[in-house]
């Protein structure tokens, strides 16, 4: 009996324990060491860390307003990026379930933004707002392609929230393909019968229904929205003047450009307990929204 129980233990470890030692080394330490790091006034490059407290988080707080203004940007950039990919995706999602003969191609050309690295995509929709939209413009003279998109504030925000759409529906897609699939024809099948409306049908039964891929796909576009970094610093670097800086790019500039790893990693540390909070609310409403098929 003893054998047989270290057998299962040794099993465990064999199979489990690699991946929990690598998850120990590249996540937990590390965010233990930025907690540490984050109440000292390290540079990052010297050997001398000085423990210096809260006063990290009291620079935040009382003396800098280029981190909450970063902050307002993502939470502007979060609220459109989370309802346009979901609503984007979803309805992609929708019309690629009906009976089309191209919607295998279709679910493709869609889900490949998805593939291409975030710095590449924004590198390459550079080269579009700069060479492509002036081309356009001159060639149609529509004022919507000779906007200086990625030289002014409003149209900047709008530039990046357009390529994070581009680039992210796609991936939702998939999910709330997977759901509608699940969904059953019988249901469906009887509500029209009902004389129930293509409308009515989405709102009442397929909605509720969908709603774990709802929670999944909400959870994803939160996080991702928070956490833009790459599409940020190579569409528009922050720029004109910081208007259009995320929080991770702000962190990134605080800690790695201005050399006070201390108040970089104060600032993430902060930016990590609100992202929580917030996905977790999300979460427990889209979660009690649930019902059985």
């Amino acid at each position: 009996m003893r054998s047989r129980k270290l057998s299962h233990y040794g099993q465990q470890f064999f199979f489990v324990g690699p991946a929990v030692l690598f998850f120990t080394l590249v996540m937990i330490i590390p965010f233990l060491m930025g907690m540490y790091y984050s109440f000292t006034d390290w540079n990052g490059v010297s050997g001398e860390v000085t423990w210096v407290g809260f006063d990290n988080f009291a620079k935040i707080f009382s003396g800098d307003p280029d981190f909450w203004k970063s902050f307002w940007f993502t939470v502007r950039f979060t609220v459109l990026g989370v309802v346009l990919t979901n609503l984007v995706g979803f309805f992609l999602a929708y019309f690629l379930t009906k009976p089309l003969k191209s919607r295998n191609v279709l679910r493709t050309v869609f889900f490949m933004p998805n593939i291409i690295g975030g710095l590449l995509l924004g590198f390459i929709w550079q080269f579009i707002f700069i060479k492509g939209f002036s081309t356009l413009g001159d060639m149609t003279g529509w004022s919507f392609f000779q906007l200086p998109w990625l030289g002014d504030a409003t149209t900047g925000f709008w530039a990046i929230v357009m390529v994070f759409v581009w680039q992210y529906s796609g991936y939702l897609m998939v999910i709330y393909i997977a759901s509608l699939s699940n969904v059953s024809k019988e249901v469906l099948e009887a509500a029209e019968i009902d004389g129930a409306s293509h409308f009515q049908v989405l709102r009442s039964i397929i909605a509720p229904l969908i709603m774990p891929a709802v929670t999944v796909s909400l959870f994803l576009a939160i996080s991702w929205s928070f956490k833009m970094f790459d599409l940020n610093l190579s569409l528009t670097k922050g720029g004109p003047f910081k208007s259009t800086e995320s929080v991770a790019l702000n962190i990134y500039n605080e800690a790695f450009l201005n050399n006070r790893y201390g108040l970089g990693t104060a600032k993430a540390l902060l930016f990590f307990v609100i992202v929580a909070i917030i996905s977790l609310i999300q979460v427990r409403i889209t979660k009690s929204k649930e019902v059985e098929a």
